[in-house]
């Protein structure tokens, strides 16, 4: 059945690491090809030449292009807006999208210290100049390498190599060491890695596809971080294959559908109560608008990293209860919620 098959992306990313640039030079629309890769286009729907013009690119056949019953599976933080609405594909490519000073550093430092008591091993991979907005971070990973072989050196030594957290600077990305790195992993017989690829320079905003096939992207927003919404992880912009392919329990799928929804139309009446005022806005819409506001500061949460200058302490939720949370905030009647009590908060 055509909903099981999708592209073999692990194999195009080692293939083919400016894919980018290569499809643009056959023919094909970056976009589609991203699309693909994401599953946001099944396969089933593209275009013979499309899937024929990425098997020459890859030089590869069909047969290896396109695999059938993928096994995906998500990686549990305990951060509610990532967990719900962009899961970390395990194994997979995280892509962090944003502007400077909008908490991608912190997030990330947040994300090694949650996942380093389960377990993972963090390797940090910047250039020997490295930005000193990065100095941060070293204190949460488990090692800095700025070269190939120092990074392959440390992960060959590593037993558990399914349980490390490769953090990689974009520029070797651009440059293709990236891809070097994971060709002689392969040649190696090495597990997938969680990879999550970040830029603090905060150029990826300005480019429409700034690394590629992703697993999962966190996009974070200006607007959300200037109304102090943290983590400003755009709802909407955000997604996860694991999502998108339907490969999670239908609780989850189901609450993350719903919240979208309600999210997309609380940020259409927000923009529009802001142009015409909230009086002419309908009684309907002011209950939609009211509820994204309750799902929006439920979002909001305290970071271990940060309770030093927040002195708020930190907190996890679980998935399960994330669920039930929003299910809760979407159907139970709003009278007597408080969107103030919601903020930085972790269960209900």
């Amino acid at each position: 059945m055509t909903e099981n098959l999708r592209l073999n992306v692990s194999l195009l990313r080692r293939r083919v690491p400016n894919l980018t640039t290569a499809s643009k030079e056959v023919g094909l629309r970056p976009a589609t090809v991203s699309n693909l890769c994401t599953g946001k286009i099944s396969v089933g729907r593209a275009e013979v030449r499309t899937l024929v013009a990425l098997a020459n690119l890859a030089q590869c056949t069909l047969d290896e292009l396109i695999i059938q019953g993928h096994k995906q599976k998500m990686i549990e933080t305990g951060i509610k807006v990532i967990d719900l609405l962009s899961p970390i594909v395990e194994g997979g490519t995280v892509g962090f999208v944003a502007r400077q000073k909008l908490g991608q550093l912190v997030t990330l430092a947040e994300i090694v210290s949650r996942l380093g008591k389960k377990g993972y091993q963090s390797i940090l991979m910047v250039p020997e100049k490295k930005l000193s907005s990065l100095d941060d971070l070293d204190q949460y990973v488990d090692f800095v390498g700025s070269s190939v072989d120092e990074i392959y050196t440390k992960i060959e030594g590593i037993e558990r190599k399914d349980e490390v957290l490769l953090l990689v600077e974009r520029g070797f990305m651009l440059s293709g060491e990236l891809y070097d790195l994971k060709e002689r992993f392969t040649l190696k017989g090495f597990p997938d890695m969680t990879t999550i690829l970040f830029d603090p320079t905060g150029e990826v905003v300005d480019e429409a596809n700034p690394y590629g096939p992703l697993d999962t992207l966190c996009h974070f927003d200006l607007d959300m971080a200037l109304r102090k919404l943290y983590p400003a992880i755009h709802p909407l912009l955000s997604t996860s294959t694991v999502l998108e392919d339907n490969l999670l329990e239908e609780e989850h799928m189901k609450t993350q559908r719903r919240t979208k929804k309600l999210l997309r139309k609380y940020g259409e009446i927000r923009v529009l109560a802001n142009s015409i005022g909230f009086e002419k806005i309908p009684s309907s819409d002011m209950e939609i608008y009211k509820r994204g506001q309750l799902v929006e500061a439920y979002f909001t949460q305290p970071y271990y990293v940060a309770e030093p200058f927040t002195k708020t302490p930190g907190v996890t939720v679980p998935l399960k209860t994330t669920i039930q949370d929003v299910t809760k905030l979407l159907d139970v009647s709003i009278e007597g919620l408080n969107v103030d009590d919601l903020y930085f908060k972790g269960a209900l």
